[in-house]
């Protein structure tokens, strides 16, 4: 399976971390696009499977503390846009990734997934930083990549929008979706 975090750090801030998955996922987005056929299906792959443990980890961890830091609008409006995200990730994963359908919603997807890590780094990260000590937010990146590892790799409805949801429906969706993967 491919790890969706990068490589390993002693000093998992968890902006830090984020900002990574952030560059990882713009890098992915240029790599489907210039792709066809089966290495466009393996890189949006890669783009899905990055994008869903990532929501699932931001929702967890970074949100609570962000509604805190940033407020209650910046957060909702963020787990807003991530409930769309997860609706439009799980329509393009039904389609074939070389149609005109295909290229035409993931070039809109790519706009609102890429706006909304934008707001992120505009508006909660530096709240964040601001709000927490490096200490705190350490330990935040290390509970981020601990949901990361135990979250789904598909986008699931049933539990978009609600981390108690996430918490309880992720881990068995995790193990339903790994093993999808591995197949």
């Amino acid at each position: 399976m491919t790890q969706v975090v990068g490589p390993a750090t002693t000093d998992p801030d968890v902006i830090a971390v984020l900002l990574g998955q952030h560059a990882r996922v713009k890098n992915l987005f240029a790599q489907v696009e210039a792709a066809t056929g089966q290495a466009r299906q393996e890189r949006f792959d890669e783009l899905r499977q990055l994008l869903a443990v990532h929501e699932i980890g931001e929702e967890i961890v970074l949100r609570p503390v962000a509604e805190k830091a940033a407020g209650e609008q910046e957060a909702d409006a963020r787990n807003a846009e991530e409930k769309e995200a997860n609706k439009v990730l799980a329509e393009l994963e039904k389609l074939d990734v070389d149609g005109a359908e295909f290229a035409a919603k993931f070039a809109e997807f790519q706009k609102a997934v890429l706006a909304h890590a934008e707001h992120e780094e505009r508006e909660e990260f530096p709240a964040v930083r601001e709000h927490c000590s490096p200490q705190e937010r350490q330990e935040m990146g290390r509970r981020l990549l601990k949901a990361e590892d135990k979250a789904p790799t598909h986008p699931h409805a049933s539990a978009a929008g609600s981390p108690t949801a996430q918490k309880v429906v992720g881990p068995f969706a995790a193990m339903v979706d790994k093993a999808r993967d591995a197949l």
